[in-house]
């Protein structure tokens, strides 16, 4: 394992709902309409319990809108009793402001967890064992999950403790930790995150495959050579794909992954191009062949030819695993009605990766806009030029380089959707 390390560091250097039917039978018709008012009550339940919650995180946390409607998908409460003793029990623990916004965002469930029987009494365990307030808060602000495990939390917690401790150093430390029992899973876990942190990978990556339930973790000799093939292959330990690949390569068998590429042959593209796309998408592998043929029909319909769409995987390798609903509307958008030709896409299959309403449809908007005023000429300017950048970027080509004041200020408000909730 050893070697591995020096040898990654060597190259680190280089559903529908059904349709409702009623059955002769009264009974059955009483019972499916019993289910059916049950499913509309906790659904509206849900809804209440998400809009309650979006408005409690936004008055006692600060959060944002967007934040705390995306941790109301997550966990969603109806009444503030249990997430205020939540707080009011971090707080007296010395957990700032900002700490605990962090503690919440990373791990919402703690909200809805019992302060009093459960959280309560991990705290005071983890002080009895020595732990100073401040040293508890930093920890537990990094790595929140901890407080959800039941058992052997002074071992998880024990390990992050060492993992902190020996990246505040300027110079790359091992762990000299103590590992559970050999073989068990919480053993392996910690031996396999200690091997990838000397790997060099990141902190925060490290602490997610800790806590979380992440089976590629908890071998041991299938987690040596699933990792060996990894680092062959030459990804980055310092990305997200390193660890998706590993992920990949893992609960794959071999024979499942040369029947996968075979798959992949099969409709156009040679077995280089394959590991190419592993490298920038590692979750091409999971895709059945099914859902491989699919895409490749969907793309087709849309009158893409069988070459073009090839081109466009190798590109963007992600282009497979979207919905064809979500692909017809992007297709429809920039080519029947911003006229763009449908190769701009193979060019840059990345759109189709893009989110409609956060990028494509405001830029799109604004190009319109400008376009009606006379102000591109009298072609469109290069897709990737109008959608592969960051929005700053965007807004400075096409919107604020404009010397009139009025014509900018009328711009961003399309951009940014004001005009149409004003109108």
């Amino acid at each position: 394992m050893y070697s591995l390390i020096l040898h990654g560091r060597r190259l680190l250097e280089l559903q529908k709902c059904r349709n409702f039917r009623f059955s002769l039978n009264p009974i059955q018709n009483a019972s499916a309409f019993a289910n059916s008012f049950s499913s509309v009550v906790s659904s509206q339940d849900d809804k209440k319990g998400q809009t309650f919650t979006v408005s409690y995180l936004v008055a006692s946390l600060g959060f944002t809108t967007k934040l705390a409607q995306s941790i109301s998908r997550k966990v969603s409460f109806q009444d503030k009793g249990n997430p205020d003793s939540v707080l009011s029990l971090l707080r007296s623990h010395g957990f700032t402001d900002s700490q605990i916004s962090s503690v919440i965002t990373n791990y919402p469930t703690l909200l809805i967890l019992d302060a009093e029987k459960s959280l309560g009494p991990k705290l005071q365990f983890l002080l009895s064992r020595g732990a100073s307030s401040s040293e508890l808060t930093e920890i537990l602000s990094k790595v929140p999950k901890i407080l959800g495990k039941d058992t052997a939390i002074s071992v998880y917690y024990d390990f992050v403790k060492e993992v902190i401790e020996a990246d505040k150093s300027s110079e790359f430390q091992k762990l000299c930790h103590s590992l559970p029992q050999e073989g068990s899973k919480q053993g392996n876990k910690m031996r396999n995150v200690s091997v990838l942190r000397e790997l060099g990978v990141p902190q925060e990556r490290l602490f997610s495959l800790l806590t979380d339930d992440c089976t590629h973790v908890c071998g041991k000799e299938r987690f040596d050579e699933s990792l060996k093939k990894v680092v062959d292959m030459g990804f980055d330990p310092t990305t997200p794909k390193f660890v998706k690949a590993l992920c990949v390569v893992y609960q794959i068998s071999d024979k499942a992954i040369e029947d996968k590429v075979q798959v992949y042959k099969s409709v156009g593209f040679a077995v280089e191009d394959v590991w190419e796309m592993f490298k920038k998408s590692p979750t091409i592998l999971i895709y059945s062949e099914m859902k491989i043929a699919n895409s490749m029909e969907g793309y087709q319909g849309l009158g893409f030819s069988r070459d073009e769409f090839v081109m466009m995987f190798k590109r963007f390798p992600p282009c497979i695993g979207l919905s064809a609903e979500a692909v017809k509307k992007k297709t429809e958008l920039v080519v029947k009605q911003m006229n763009w030709p449908l190769k701009a896409l193979v060019t840059c299959p990345q759109v189709f990766g893009y989110s409609m309403e956060k990028r494509i449809v405001p830029r799109c908007n604004v190009i319109k806009a400008l376009l009606s005023k006379g102000l591109l000429g009298s072609e469109l300017p290069a897709m990737s030029s109008v959608f592969v950048c960051t929005d700053e970027v965007f807004l400075n080509r096409f919107v604020r380089k404009h010397d009139d004041k009025e014509l900018v200020d009328k711009l961003m408000a399309i951009f940014t959707g004001k005009e149409e909730k004003t109108r």
